[in-house]
């Protein structure tokens, strides 16, 4: 009876909660900038009842949001930044809201709101069956820079969890039995000599020929990395003009690879390489680490409670208008991109523009995908289980312009009632922890982490970015 209750209420309130992402798709905020976003979900928490706690990990827009007294602490994440360069209007055909503004192209104004509506709708349960335990949302920030949560799990924040659930805006229903990447992003900064480069350019010391040979070495480096690494680097300084010798120049750098350890004995490799190229060019060199995020474990415990929630959620149904705008929106996907997605599909029937039917993909389980998030720090604290579900039309690739149109109609807000049908009714089963569901939990994520103890891969020197809402960071995912 409790779960047809939080059905019921999920659907009698969903206008409320599709207002709420509605509002935040229309005011897109980069990543350590989304005032708009954090106020408004905490000014929903507030009015439900719950207790917040802001500025968590000195990160202004990160805040989680309490109900409730006692064991089990069951979590909930939520993320709300948007994309540089992403702005669209809700429609099938390219038209920017703001040229080169950004956008929700990857979801994140639905992301979040899922979590507040579920934990409001658990709040309900909580009370009309005097449950004992705690729910918690967390708003987390800058999910994008890979580095929102890092900050927090530094402060601690998710240390006394008893397991978490997050899930994402997808092309298809399925549970996240996938890794993804631990990833360190790092940026190298040249110091050399400045001279006229063509009167006298044996005066001059080249910080911008250093970045060069770093580049050149780093991509010898590639053919000795173990399988599945990836190095990405864009030159951030590349000096002034071309008759000047560049005293200044600097390079960003994102390293990949399986877990955290890989990435460290990558980082030091790189470091190394960056020495190299100062010492050939008699240049100096220093780095600063922005980022780093752990890979993911997925805990197939908890994906397996979510899948069983389905049947309890319900179908997706789409309308013959929301069926055409996916078709028209897909006709503007190369069709080596859709082809692409069909062959990945896990669906048996890929064919389907928005497949609704739910995949226990337990046979990814040991993969890795190509990105990374920072769901994976939170991941290697407590347990945490993952779901995505149809938000875009199958094809529709993330970080496009199409992603950004999808979650901002109604296709999108569907998915997300979905998912927070999900979350809050696997909650409202970990909150009975029936069958020890959490103890199955916590012992598979003990047996994932072999022992080894949570080290955020930000070090404790390295500040939150400070930004005003006309920067624009760099996406890491």
């Amino acid at each position: 009876m409790g779960k047809s209750n939080i059905t019921k209420w999920i659907d009698e309130n969903e206008a409320k909660f599709t207002d709420v992402a509605k509002q935040i798709w229309d005011h897109p905020e980069v990543g350590y900038t989304e005032i708009f976003a954090s106020t408004l979900q905490i000014k929903t928490l507030k009015e439900a009842g719950f207790k917040i706690t802001s500025g968590i990990g000195d990160v202004p827009t990160a805040f989680v949001a309490e109900y409730g007294k006692g064991k089990p602490v069951i979590g909930i994440l939520g993320e709300f930044d948007a994309l540089p360069g992403l702005s669209q209007q809700a429609t099938p055909n390219y038209d920017p809201v703001v040229q080169n503004g950004p956008g929700h192209g990857c979801g994140h104004n639905l992301l979040g709101t899922a979590g507040v509506e579920a934990v409001i709708a658990l709040k309900e349960r909580i009370n009309k069956e005097m449950l004992p335990g705690t729910i918690r949302y967390y708003g987390c920030p800058a999910e994008e820079l890979l580095s929102g949560k890092t900050f927090m799990a530094r402060a601690g924040i998710f240390d006394d969890l008893d397991c978490a659930l997050t899930w994402h805006p997808g092309t298809i229903n399925m549970t996240a039995n996938f890794r993804f990447q631990a990833l360190t992003a790092i940026e190298f900064y040249f110091s050399g000599r400045t001279s006229h480069a063509g009167a006298a350019p044996h005066l001059g010391r080249s910080a911008l020929d250093a970045v060069e040979l770093m580049n050149v070495g780093s991509n010898y480096l590639r053919e000795h990395v173990p399988d599945g690494s990836r190095i990405h680097y864009q030159i951030t300084n590349g000096g002034t003009a071309p008759n000047i010798v560049p005293d200044t120049a600097s390079v960003y750098y994102f390293l990949r690879s399986a877990d955290r350890k890989q990435v460290e004995e990558l980082k030091e490799r790189l470091i190394k390489v960056a020495q190299g190229a100062a010492m050939m060019t008699e240049t100096s060199v220093l780095w600063e680490i922005k980022s780093g995020c752990y890979d993911t474990l997925p805990n197939k415990t908890l994906n397996e409670l979510m899948y069983m929630q389905a049947e309890a959620a319900g179908p997706m149904d789409f309308t013959q208008e929301e069926e055409k705008f996916s078709e028209e929106l897909r006709q503007t996907v190369d069709p080596s991109v859709l082809a692409a997605a069909k062959h990945q599909a896990i669906s048996a029937d890929a064919n389907k523009i928005l497949d609704t039917d739910f995949y226990h993909n337990s046979k990814h389980f040991d993969m890795t995908m190509g990105g990374s998030s920072d769901v994976g720090d939170v991941s290697w604290i407590t347990p945490v289980g993952q779901i995505m579900t149809t938000c875009a039309p199958l094809g529709v690739q993330f970080h496009t312009w199409q992603a950004t149109a999808s979650f901002g109609s109604s296709i999108g807000m569907k998915g997300m009632h979905y998912a927070a049908k999900v979350m809050a009714l696997s909650a409202y089963e970990l909150l009975l922890n029936q069958d020890g569901i959490l103890e199955k939990a916590k012992a598979e994520f003990i047996a994932s982490t072999k022992g080894l103890a949570y080290k955020p891969g930000i070090p404790s020197n390295v500040k939150p970015p400070v930004l005003n809402s006309d920067a624009v960071p760099v996406s890491t995912i």
